[in-house]
């Protein structure tokens, strides 16, 4: 069975399909085991879901919003 460290470290491959029959095994008995790896799983799950509706290009004003925002902080201290 696989340890947390190593779930951790192969939880990107097998959510993008990139394990082999084997690796996705493990992965799949470790997760029925250990309930704080499958609320790992389902975060990042959660992230992917997330990123791929977030739109690609930044937007136009986000400089000009840091920039006003590291003024006001420096205003407030």
């Amino acid at each position: 069975m696989l340890t947390c460290k190593e779930q951790v470290a192969r939880s990107s491959d097998y959510l993008d399909g990139q394990l082999s029959y084997r690796g996705k095994l493990m992965m799949r008995h470790h997760l029925m085991f250990c309930p704080n790896c499958r609320r790992f799983m389902h975060q990042m799950r959660l992230m992917q879901k997330t990123l791929r509706v977030m739109p690609e290009d930044a937007l136009p004003d986000i400089d000009m919003l840091a920039e006003r925002l590291v003024q006001e902080r420096r205003n407030d201290q």
